[in-house]
């Protein structure tokens, strides 16, 4: 049974008469609310043409107190507004009461845009207030008899005159931050729950391994695990350990051993440079690594260190092969609780670092990421309740463990969840991959738009049709590619949005609700956007050049705050001094901008653009166009690279990367500019020059490597 519904900033309630705009509402929450407000006149707004459900309805009608009415279509709301006025005259309060729509679980507001805005027009003082429901934002493994029934917070108020729907919404998403940080899991062990999750999913979930195609049950990852974590604290008494290994039941069973052991896995990028590599390992402070003998002979180039160092899974756990059969019977019989005693697992916890992961060094030597059990947990929670899987899912876990997505979504998601998870060590080998979406059926995929085009060239539709749900991230993608991929195998790919620093997820579009009993939409997804904010992540929007704070649907640098935010970069201060304010907001260095349905669009990452004659120019959008009339769109391959240049007159320019220019550099540049001025791009965006390159570089996530363009650059 729930704790009772708590009403909390009541504090940020103004004294005078206010519009208390909640971003949903039921019979048991209104109560709250109203009791919450004794003494005060209490009238409930309702719009005409929303649906209320009978106890809601009944409730208001028994309450005791007034009820208004107004319409979105009202001619002149401003006067609606006006006739409101003596309702919330002394200490009143008018109290917007939203109908039922069709939302996806974890949506911010279940209020409909148009009305949102015809209440922004009647031009009283707004209280938005948020209301949060902790039994439909929880792991699989909590027991939800302990939580509130509801957690309604108040925001700060937007003044008279002052409401749009930006304002609202921002202001709403801080509120829901701070209902979502306050919860009681995120102080808990990320070791302890993988422990719960592989417990609680032990007979029902499996791990498919794409190499050999063999099964193992969460039950023998879970001794495994336990078994494998013994060998972990004897080899190193450093409180890291590297991991260098590709998705699948050695990477799996080897991360969780070392959290299982109270470590801190760092799995290192294997496709990086040797300096990178080096820089990684110094930083962490490393001198054990798991890894397995086959994948040393496959990943011959990698540095790899003394062979007294390296922790070789395939030949460790035939070694100990009594004792994982120990722990998988023990497992089964003992309490999730003993077994942690018995073995010291969740010691560490909250806000204490549980992973190290590092950027991928696109801009630059790669920065140390320490994430917390606390920024882990909440993105499993939001990430879960954001997708609301069945529990026949199947997922596909084919992204490399250095990368963040990978470690978070197509690990320690499924497990705690409970899921089933097909792995396969490369995201490159499609044609593998599409027979292994076929024989499991699997039905969600987590990608990146450049492995989309591999997809798209190697794969029958025919073989991809259990797929439900195709989401993409790390790069922006084409709509060409998305609507061609929709043509293709009838589904259409998703865009999310995230970095190493949100660990990762923060936005993601999804499949809009189904349209039932003629109620309104909330939808979940637009077409060129990055999806709207997870749940319990606040975002806010800055001016590039000034400095100062936009309202959110104003293009700006975007900042972010909740749970899944990092607390600072590894060993480097000033950095992250940079990026993180004194309240805790993180700067991404993307620009974007939220529109009124509550979608993040992103136009560019700060660090690519180029300040041209006073007008900041997004590297993106060239690149983009020159893709558009050179017919680039679909290759798999990047062909097009935009950096910028110094310019004396301008202070920068453009300069085109490119992998098909030809002899005749100057007249195909000339043409170029033709090309782009015809398709709406402004004179000031033109590539200066050409520069013919063998190829353009990318990173394994499928990012450009914007370092590996500046070298090229450089030397050409």
């Amino acid at each position: 049974m729930s704790t009772p519904i708590e009403v909390r900033s009541l504090d940020r309630l103004p004294r005078d008469g206010c519009l208390i705009v909640p971003s949903r509402l039921d019979a048991n929450q209104a109560n709250a609310l109203a009791s919450s407000l004794a003494g005060r006149n209490i009238t409930w707004l309702v719009e005409e043409t929303v649906t209320l459900t009978e106890e809601l309805q009944s409730y208001l009608q028994h309450s005791g107190h007034r009820g208004a009415a107004f319409s979105k279509t009202d001619e002149s709301l401003p006067d609606v507004g006006r006739n409101l006025g003596p309702k919330i005259e002394a200490n009143g309060v008018l109290i917007f009461v939203p109908g039922v729509t069709n939302v996806r679980p974890g949506s911010s507001c279940h209020i409909p845009s148009g009305i949102l805005q015809a209440l922004c027009q009647l031009e009283i003082p707004i209280a938005p207030l948020d209301v949060s429901v902790p039994a439909e934002m929880k792991l699989e493994i909590e027991n939800s008899s302990k939580f509130p029934a509801a957690i309604l917070n108040f925001s700060n108020a937007i003044p008279r005159g002052q409401a749009t729907i930006a304002r609202y919404r921002e202001a709403l998403l801080i509120a829901s931050e701070e209902s979502f940080s306050s919860r009681d899991f995120l102080r808990e062990s990320l070791a302890m729950a993988i422990l719960q999750g592989l417990k609680k999913h032990s007979k029902k979930n499996r791990l498919y391994d794409g190499t050999d195609d063999s099964e193992l049950p969460f039950e023998k990852i879970l001794g495994a695990a336990l078994a494998l974590s013994k060998e972990i604290k004897l080899a190193t008494k450093k409180k890291r350990i590297g991991v260098i290994l590709p998705p699948g039941r050695g990477g799996t069973i080897a991360n969780i051993a070392v959290l299982f052991a109270n470590k801190i896995p760092v799995n290192l990028n294997f496709t990086a440079s040797h300096e990178a590599i080096g820089s990684a390992i110094r930083q962490a402070d490393l001198d054990r690594f798991i890894t397995a003998d086959p994948f040393v002979r496959k990943v011959a180039d990698f540095p790899w260190p003394p062979n007294r160092d390296l922790l070789f899974i395939e030949r460790i756990l035939p070694r100990i092969k009594k004792k994982i059969v120990k722990w998988v019977l023990l497992g089964k019989i003992l309490p999730a609780q003993i077994i942690a005693k018995l073995h010291g697992i969740g010691k560490s916890k909250g806000d204490e670092e549980a992973l190290l992961l590092f950027t991928s060094g696109s801009s630059g030597e790669p920065k140390g990421v320490p994430l917390t059990h606390r920024n882990l947990l909440a993105n499993v929670c939001q990430f879960g309740r954001q997708l609301d899987l069945p529990e026949e899912t199947k997922l596909l876990g084919c992204l490399p463990l250095f990368h963040s997505f990978g470690t978070t979504a197509t690990l320690l998601f499924p497990i705690i969840e409970g899921l089933d998870l097909v792995t396969y060590p490369s995201p490159l080998e499609t044609k593998r991959l599409a027979e292994l979406i076929s024989q499991h059926q699997v039905s969600l995929l987590l990608t990146t738009p450049t492995f989309l085009r591999g997809y798209m060239r190697h794969v029958n539709p025919e073989m991809l049709s259990s797929l439900k749900i195709v989401v993409t991230g790390a790069e922006k993608l084409a709509v060409n590619l998305a609507n061609s991929f929709k043509e293709k195998f009838g589904i259409l790919p998703m865009e999310g949005y995230g970095l190493t620093e949100t660990s990762p997820a923060a936005t993601i579009n999804l499949p809009d609700p189904a349209a039932e009993n003629g109620l309104p939409v909330i939808p979940s997804q637009r077409f060129t956007s990055v999806g709207p904010p997870l749940p319990g992540l606040a975002i806010r929007i800055t001016n590039p050049a000034t400095d100062e704070k936009n309202t959110i649907d104003q293009s700006g640098i975007i900042w972010m705050k909740g749970s899944n935010i990092f607390n600072g970069y590894l060993g480097r201060p000033e950095i992250t001094e940079e990026v993180i304010d004194e309240s805790g907001w993180f700067k991404s260095g993307d620009v974007g901008r939220i529109d009124d349905e509550g979608f993040l669009f992103i136009e560019g990452r700060l660090s690519r653009f180029s300040k041209i004659a006073g007008e900041m120019v997004p590297h993106e959008n060239v690149e983009a166009a020159v893709n558009r009339v050179w017919n680039l769109d679909n290759e798999i391959e990047p062909k097009v690279a935009v950096v910028g240049i110094p310019d004396e007159k301008k202070g920068e320019a453009i300069a085109l990367l490119s992998t098909i220019a030809g002899p005749a550099i100057e007249q195909e540049n000339l043409d170029l500019r033709y090309k782009l001025l015809d398709e709406g791009l402004p004179s000031l965006w033109c590539p200066k020059t050409i520069i013919p390159v063998e190829e353009i570089p990318i990173l394994a996530s499928g990012k450009l490597d914007i370092k590996g363009c500046e070298e090229l650059l450089a030397n050409s």
